[in-house]
């Protein structure tokens, strides 16, 4: 079957950028420094696509909110300057966005990372060009509410049925389906296939190439 999209929308973390182990040890390392109880590399990872208020309620319910701004600011310290772990873009993803720009679809990105952190991945990765549109989690709800999506929809004026959502976590599968959006996993990320699986994506594909060759064999241009 052949879709008709306009817009594609791409989560960053874990879809397009290989950044969990930075994200991981950064939150550890705040974590550590402000004494908090130690969560393990599966509970930090978890959370990965949530805005940082949602993600640190996850990890803190009954208290989270308290400290909440100490430690956006010591998470941002060590991610943006101090952390060294290695994060890059999946292979073939400069590839893939620069084919998808050639057939003229609007592309946007939609994450829970915050802007500054956002354009700061644009700009390293000479990727920015590339996209029409862009919403961050604190700018409006985070993932899964659907106001990002709305929002980029709305810039665009273009419907939910033209519209595709790929991302790498069940948050980014689950804003699609409350979107009225067409969503599409991808499983070299944060959640495994089967989690994806239930949100009831149009496919879940193993990494970039296989994402490629899906788009490029799939949708009509």
């Amino acid at each position: 079957m052949k879709y008709q999209k306009e817009l594609i929308v791409f989560d960053w973390d874990g879809t397009l950028m290989d950044s969990q182990a930075r994200i991981v040890n950064c939150f550890r390392a705040a974590i550590r420094d402000m004494e908090l109880a130690e969560r393990n590399d599966q509970q930090l990872s978890n959370v990965i696509g949530l805005g940082f208020r949602e993600a640190l309620l996850s990890l803190y319910p009954d208290d989270g909110e308290h400290f909440h701004g100490e430690l956006v600011e010591r998470y941002r310290q060590y991610f943006l300057h101090e952390d060294t772990t290695p994060s890059q873009l999946f292979a073939g993803a400069r590839e893939l966005l620069e084919k998808l720009n050639q057939q003229d679809y609007f592309l946007a990105v939609a994450t829970g990372k915050g802007r500054h952190g956002l354009d700061r991945a644009f700009k390293q990765n000479e990727v920015e060009h590339h996209f029409h549109a862009s919403r961050c989690a604190d700018e409006t709800r985070s993932k899964p509410h659907p106001q990002m999506l709305e929002e980029l929809m709305d810039f665009f004026a273009v419907a939910p049925e033209d519209t595709i959502m790929i991302g790498d976590t069940e948050y980014d599968l689950e804003m699609a389906n409350n979107a009225g959006v067409q969503g599409l996993g991808v499983s070299h990320g944060v959640h495994e296939q089967t989690r994806l699986e239930k949100f009831n994506p149009i496919t879940c594909v193993a990494n970039i190439n296989e994402l490629h060759s899906w788009l490029r064999n799939n949708l009509i241009k």
